[in-house]
This record gives structure tokens, sequence and C-alpha cells, in this order.
């Protein structure tokens, strides 16, 4: 993390575990562990937290570390998270504020009247993410909901559909704070066998993509139907989309210049993924969900699935030709 910001986030969750009992080792295994739990998002890891996420201050990102921590020590699924955070930044901007509409206090604007504990409680950013996450995981179904839903099953707010314009930001808040990408469960199985795609087009050259699975790496390699006996990475994604009726670029670097980019966090089932420096792209694969890609990797290894983020990659960035 960086420097004040790393320090003020790392400060806050540091000190969880005097107020809710829980050891310093269990909070760290708690913001970094694994995922659980079906849901409407699919949360996987996504590699070592920034701590930043744009537009946001010190106080904001703490409290959104807080939530998170709190959700971990819980048992919470991460998707339950992304809920929390986009109930916080609606009803607070994700401050711990002391004062609100009638009696509403605190991070979640829980209100003392109707019976969510003492002001002092509520003004304490664990005991209100605590509070938060025993109602939401009370809720039968809340991980069938969309985010929106689920939060307002929890606040029962007065305007019941303004969490869902926060969802977004929520899930890069939850990424930069715990290095977990949550996205839409609807964003691809990550598996041949069971293709999901938002459009016709994606659809087709996924389904093309995976048919040229086992097909030896060939460099400059344009596949069969060029009269070639595999393909190198930009051959295989200009061949997949071709089929889809989408002319690319020949070529890596030129496929990822030629856009249009798509926002972090927002994959897609069809979007292509760019590795290695802007100035100078080296790879590319076909996003098929799931954290997955299909890809002819190097010399000697076949067009064949892996993982999209790994140990160690210079991943540039994503482009979306399916839109």
């Amino acid at each position: 993390m960086g420097s004040k910001l790393g320090a003020g986030i790392a400060a806050m969750v540091l000190a969880i575990p005097l107020l809710i009992g829980a050891g310093v080792a269990g909070i760290g295994s708690a913001l970094f562990g694994g995922s659980g739990g079906a849901s409407s998002l699919l949360c996987t890891p996504d590699g070592t937290p920034t701590g930043v996420v744009p537009g946001l201050t010190d106080e904001q990102m703490g409290n959104a570390g807080v939530i998170v921590a709190v959700g971990k020590q819980m048992g919470v699924p991460e998707p339950g998270w992304v809920v929390a955070i986009a109930a916080a930044l609606q009803e607070s901007k994700l401050r711990n504020l002391h004062y609100g509409d009638r009696d509403s206090l605190g991070l979640f604007q829980q209100r003392p009247s109707m019976g969510w504990g003492t002001a002092q409680q509520i003004t304490t950013p664990t005991y209100a993410a605590t509070k938060f996450f025993e109602r939401l995981t009370a809720t039968p179904n809340w991980q069938t909901m969309s985010v929106n839903d689920a939060a307002q099953t929890v606040q029962g707010s007065g305007f019941p559909n303004a969490y869902a314009q926060h969802e977004d930001k929520a899930r890069a808040i939850v990424v930069a704070v715990s290095g977990v990408r949550c996205q839409p469960a609807m964003a691809g199985t990550g598996d041949c066998n069971n293709i999901q795609a938002p459009n016709a087009v994606a659809m087709t050259a996924i389904s093309y993509a995976c048919g040229q699975r086992g097909l030896p790496y060939v460099w400059g390699g344009n596949g069969p139907l060029n009269g070639d006996s595999g393909f190198d990475c930009s051959g295989l994604t200009k061949a997949a989309y071709d089929a889809a009726g989408i002319p690319l670029p020949r070529t890596a670097h030129t496929q990822y210049h030629a856009g249009p980019r798509v926002p972090d966090g927002q994959l897609m089932p069809g979007d292509l993924v760019f590795y290695g420096p802007p100035s100078k792209i080296r790879h590319v694969g076909l996003y098929i969900g799931g954290g997955k890609m299909l890809n002819a990797p190097t010399f000697g290894q076949p067009v064949q699935i892996d993982n999209y983020r790994y140990p160690g990659d210079e991943f540039a960035g994503a482009t979306r030709p399916a839109r």
C-alpha cells in the first residue's frame, strides 16, 4: 500500500481486534482470504490490494477497510462486503457521521430509536458494520438478490433504488481493500462446455476459440482455415472475431490500441485481455469469465484455457470488440 493512505488503513484494521475480540493474525487472514458462497456476484482473488480508489480520502478508505475486515471476520461472503460498501456510500459517503436525518448516525445512518444501538455504539465503525451484516445475513436468500435489493432489505430506505448507482464503485473499493474482485455472476463461467456471453458476437467469438483448443502454437499462425497448423496469440483472437464478423488488426499491440477500453473491474466474456507495457504489448487472450481466458500461450503450449491474471504478469488492460 502507498505511504499515508496505506498507513491509515493499516492502523485502522490493526485496531479492529481490540474492538471485536479477534487476533491480529485473524484479521490479516480475514482481509486477504478466499471466497465463499453462491451469490449474484462472482468473486475471485485478484492480486495485492492497492488501498487506493480515485476520489476517496484516507477516512473513506479506512472505513471501507473496517467494513471488509468485519464482514470477513463474521464469515460473510465477499458479495456481502460489496452490499455493505454500497450502502455506506449511499448513506454517508463512507464517513462516520455524528449527524443525519432525525437521529440517524454513523456509516450506515442507523437510528437508536429504531433499535440499532446507542449513539456511541452506532458511531463505532466496527459495531455499525457488525449490525449491518447481522441483518443482511438474517435476510432469506440475500445472496441471490441484486446489490441494491440486498442493501435495501437492511436499510429500509425511503429511496429504495438508490444503492444500485454505487455498485461499481463498491466493487472497486472491495478489490482495492481486499484484493478480491467481484463481478456479476452472469459474466461467464470460464468453461467451454457451458459458455455464457453478453451478446451473440461475443458468444460466436468464444465458441470459435473454444473449438481451437489443442491446436499448436505457431508464430505468425492464423489457423487451419488460412493454411496454418495453429495460432499465435493474436492470430487466435483475430480469427475468433473474424468468425463473429468483426475484423481486428493482426498483432496484439495493434489490437490493444484499437480499443475500445474496458473500465477496470468491468470485464465481460468476449473482452480481449492484454499483457505488457502499452508501448509494447506482447500477449493477448480472449476472456471467457470466471477469471479465465482462452489463449495461444507460447512455443510448445497449445491453445488452452488459462487464468487471465497470474503472479508476475504485466496486465495492461482490456478492450471490448463486441460492443
